[in-house]
């Protein structure tokens, strides 16, 4: 396999370092120390300042990282989920590449698939009113 480019692995490491309980220790204590310092110089503008840039500079960065974090592992569940449907026999290969159709296109199928899911539901509901073995137990009540 092709090794990552250098801004995946960074993202990656990244988006590893920050979901570390020590990452969020560490940003409550830069909260805390300059919560603290307010007072020491009467809680001037720069004193504001500081804190509003740097979140807002840790935000706008974050979100291209956990962004592009998503979007790879979003690729991967969905060639696993892809690879999934093509190995089970009986399923709809039609169903690989969901994610590419249009709206109007994908509400279609899941309609498709809620009319089957009622029709199943009914089915086993119908058995348990006629006492079949089996039925779940939901379905009996």
């Amino acid at each position: 396999m092709k090794s990552a480019s250098i801004f995946t692995r960074f993202s990656k490491r990244v988006s590893q370092a920050v979901a570390h309980p020590a990452a969020f220790a560490a940003a409550l204590g830069i909260v805390v120390i300059w919560s603290v310092t307010g007072p020491l110089v009467g809680w001037s503008d720069t004193w504001q300042l500081v804190i509003n840039t740097g979140t807002t500079i840790v935000t706008f960065l974050m979100v291209f990282l956990i962004q592009n974090t998503q979007n790879r592992d979003t690729a991967a569940m969905q060639v696993k989920l892809d690879e999934l449907i093509r190995a089970i026999e009986g399923a709809h290969n039609a169903l690989l590449d969901l994610e590419e159709l249009d709206e109007k296109e994908l509400e279609a199928i899941r309609e498709q698939y809620e009319t089957l899911a009622r029709k199943a539901r009914e089915k086993l509901d119908e058995r348990s009113r006629n006492g079949v073995p089996g039925a779940p137990e939901s379905v009996k009540n």
